[in-house]
C-alpha cells in the first residue's frame, strides 16, 4: 500500500473483501513502529497491524490478540498464519 506522499506498508491482507491486517517488515528492531503503519491502520480501520522483525527470537504470544500496531518476531508471526 502506498500513497502520493510515499507512505507505504508492505502487505495488506483482506478478509471478506475488507482490509483485515497490515504488515510492515523490518530486518532489525532499531526504531519504533512505523508511522505509515499507524497511519494506514487508522485510515483503513484494520483489525491488526504488525511490524514483523526478522532478527528477533521467537516468543510465545498470540499476535492476533492485539488491535493496535505491535512489533512481533517474524518466526512468531509466521507460525500463526497456518
Amino acid at each position: 500500500v502506498r500513497d502520493k506522499l510515499k507512505r507505504e506498508v508492505d502487505i495488506l491482507v483482506s478478509k471478506n473483501k475488507r482490509p483485515w491486517f497490515l504488515v510492515e517488515v523490518k530486518e532489525t528492531r532499531n526504531k519504533g513502529i512505523s508511522k505509515a503503519l499507524h497511519y494506514y491502520h487508522h485510515e483503513l480501520k484494520t483489525e491488526h497491524a504488525f511490524q514483523v522483525v526478522l532478527d528477533m527470537p521467537f516468543v510465545e504470544v498470540d499476535c492476533f490478540q492485539h488491535s493496535n500496531p505491535v512489533v512481533v518476531p517474524a518466526s512468531t508471526f509466521l507460525s500463526q498464519l497456518v
